[in-house]
């Protein structure tokens, strides 16, 4: 497995890498839900690149860049032992030298949920991605279910920006009482990471009632307040039943959607979505 850190050194080792490539971007700290994206994108490609660079453009004011868990070693270790080709892992300094000033944009698809809830975060996004995709190049680009709005928010780029590359979602990974896999759920404490379970048995739990036949939007989202409320740890900041590719929300009845909710639960942010 090559490493590399500059630009240059990533363009040179990139030459040499057998097409079709896979892209898993990523800001490392690397779970079973990274390694899900890594492992599609060996069945499907020649080769693989991974990236690892905590991006502090998508991170606010109040956010946790500087606590952000780090751990290099233990990601390349992992991403070896999947047998990825090349891993680029740049400085901040790499990614925005000395009077950096571009930026892209999303516009509408990036104003809903985590747009309200994390101003300017998208444009970090969305700014990174570009950026990462002109210099890997690949083929096809892999983004996990989880982040169910970056992922709508970079299939637009990618379409707007004409970008020849396949966006692949796949699906969220969650541990096996249903807790979506995050690189934050560190920071829960024992009663905490015991109460976060809640999120996903209100998703499944609401999703049981659309399977069985309702369809109003407001009764599915209530649904999904009423067993948050059941929890008194969690203080929720958005339950959501959206388009899932505009993500504007929907009134009335709902024949595909995605059902999406953001809870702070202590000092940590969680959040997880699942498709109607």
């Amino acid at each position: 497995m090559n490493v590399v850190v500059t630009l240059d050194e990533l363009r040179v080792a990139r030459r040499k890498l057998e097409a079709p490539v896979g892209f898993v971007p990523t800001m490392g700290f690397l779970h079973d839900g990274h390694l899900s994206l890594v492992r599609q994108a060996k069945l499907d490609c020649a080769s693989v690149v991974v990236s690892i660079f905590v991006n502090p453009t998508q991170f606010g004011e109040n956010e946790d860049l500087d606590k952000y868990p780090r751990d290099l070693q233990r990601d390349l270790r992992l991403l070896e032992s999947a047998g990825v080709e090349l891993v680029w892992t740049p400085s901040s300094e790499v990614m925005y030298p000395t009077g950096y000033q571009t930026w892209v944009i999303v516009e509408e698809v990036s104003k809903p949920l985590e747009g309200t809830m994390r101003p300017g975060h998208f444009r970090g996004v969305a700014t990174i991605v570009t950026k990462l995709f002109n210099a890997v190049q690949p083929q096809r680009a892999y983004f996990g279910q989880k982040d169910a709005q970056q992922a709508a928010v970079i299939r637009r780029m990618s379409r707007d920006l004409d970008f020849p590359i396949d966006i692949e979602v796949c699906p969220t990974v969650r541990e096996p009482d249903g807790l979506a896999m995050s690189s934050r759920n560190v920071y829960l404490s024992a009663e905490e990471r015991k109460a976060a379970t809640v999120l996903s048995r209100a998703l499944f739990h609401t999703k049981i009632t659309f399977d069985a036949g309702e369809r109003d939007a407001k009764c599915l989202r209530q649904g999904v307040l009423d067993t948050l409320a059941t929890e008194p740890l969690i203080k929720v900041q958005y339950v959501s039943c959206a388009h899932p590719d505009s993500l504007m929300e929907i009134e009335g009845n709902v024949e595909r959607a995605l059902l999406l909710l953001a809870v702070i639960l202590g000092k940590t942010r969680l959040i997880d979505n699942i498709m109607l």
